[in-house]
C-alpha cells in the first residue's frame, strides 16, 4: 500500500506540473499539445517499461486479442476513455477552463468512492467518512451555486471511474494496458500534427519547442504511469481519496495561470482543502503507527534473542 500512496502523490504533482507547463507550449494549440503529448509520451513510457521488464505486458494482452478478438473492442473504448481526457486536460488551461476541469477532479474522488463501496465493499474509517463529509459540503456547495455542472466537469467526474472499474474488469489495469491506450490513439495524434497548419512547420520555426515537448512527454510518462500503478496497488476507496491532492494542484495551476477563484467559490474550495488535509494528517499518524509497532517488534525479537542466549 506504501507503494501505491507514493505513486499516487508523485502522479499528482507530476499533473500540477504538468497544468502549469501547457503555457510554455504556445503557440501550438490545444489539438496539436494533445497529439504532441501521445506522440512524446509513448516513448518514454516504453523505456520506463523496459527498464521495469514490464513490456511483456503488452505482449500479454496481443495474445489476449488473438485468441478473443472481441477484446478489441473493449482495448478500443479504453483507449478513446483514457485519451479524451488526456485531450481535455491540455485544452482547458489554454482556454481558460482550468478551473472547471479542476472541479471535475474534485467530484471524481467522490464517484470513485462511492464506486469503491458500492461495487467492492470496501470500508471507509472515521477520517476518511470525516473526508468524504467536508468533499460533499464542497462539491454540495458548487451545485447549489451554479445550479448545474460545466461539460467539462462532467465528463471528468465519470468518465475516468468508469474507466478504472473497466480496466480491473477486463484485467488490463497495468502499464502494459495503458500503453495499448495510447497506441490505438497513434493514428489520430498523426492527423492533428499535420492539421491547422502542420505543427511540424511550428515546431521549426520555434525550435525551443523540441526540448518543451520532450518535457512535456517526460512529465506526462511519469504522471500517468505513475496514476495508473497507483489505481493497481491501492484500493479503489483509497484511491479515490488520494486523488483529492491532484485537483488541489490543478487549482493553484490554474489560478498562477490567471484564473481567479471568485469569492462565492471560496465555500466550494475550503472544505475539499480541509479534506485534502484530513487525509494527509491520517497518512502522517498511520506511517508513525507503523514505524511504532516495527520498533516494537524489533525490541521484542531483540529481548527473545537475548533470553535463547542466555
Amino acid at each position: 500500500m506504501y507503494k501505491g500512496v507514493a505513486l499516487s502523490i508523485l502522479a499528482s504533482v507530476s499533473f500540477g506540473i504538468l497544468y502549469f507547463y501547457t503555457q510554455f507550449l504556445s503557440p501550438l494549440d490545444s489539438e496539436q499539445v494533445f497529439a504532441w503529448r501521445i506522440l512524446a509520451t509513448l516513448p518514454f513510457l516504453i523505456a520506463f517499461m523496459y527498464w521495469a521488464k514490464d513490456l511483456k505486458l503488452v505482449a500479454e494482452i496481443f495474445n489476449r486479442v488473438r485468441q478473443q478478438p472481441i477484446l478489441l473492442i473493449w482495448l478500443l473504448y479504453s483507449s478513446m476513455l483514457c485519451t479524451s481526457q488526456l485531450w481535455l486536460f491540455m485544452w482547458a488551461p489554454i482556454h481558460g477552463r482550468g478551473l472547471e476541469v479542476s472541479l471535475g477532479y474534485f467530484l471524481l474522488p467522490l464517484v470513485m468512492v462511492l464506486m469503491g463501496c458500492v461495487l467492492y465493499k470496501e470500508k471507509l474509517s472515521t477520517w476518511q467518512m470525516a473526508a468524504v463529509a467536508l468533499a460533499c459540503v464542497g462539491v454540495g456547495h458548487e451545485f447549489w451555486r451554479v445550479g448545474s455542472l460545466a461539460w467539462e466537469t462532467a465528463y471528468v467526474a465519470m468518465a475516468y471511474p468508469i474507466y478504472f472499474f473497466l480496466r480491473r474488469t477486463f484485467k488490463t489495469d497495468h502499464l502494459g494496458g495503458f500503453c495499448w491506450d495510447l497506441c490505438l490513439i497513434l493514428p489520430v495524434a498523426l492527423y492533428l500534427t499535420l492539421r491547422s497548419g502542420n505543427s511540424f512547420a511550428v515546431i521549426a520555426q520555434f525550435p525551443q519547442l523540441i526540448v518543451v515537448v520532450l518535457g512535456l512527454g517526460l512529465l506526462s510518462a511519469l504522471g500517468l504511469g505513475s496514476y495508473m500503478l497507483a489505481s493497481r496497488y491501492l484500493p479503489f476507496v483509497i484511491f479515490g481519496l488520494l486523488s483529492y491532492l491532484e485537483p488541489v494542484l490543478l487549482a493553484f495551476a490554474s489560478l498562477a495561470l490567471g484564473e481567479r477563484i471568485q469569492a462565492e467559490e471560496w465555500l466550494t474550495y475550503i472544505p475539499i482543502w480541509l479534506a485534502v488535509g484530513l487525509l494527509v494528517m491520517e497518512g502522517a499518524l498511520y506511517l508513525r503507527l507503523q514505524r511504532r509497532n516495527k520498533a516494537e517488534l524489533a525490541r521484542n525479537l531483540d529481548h527473545y534473542q537475548q533470553r535463547l542466549n542466555d
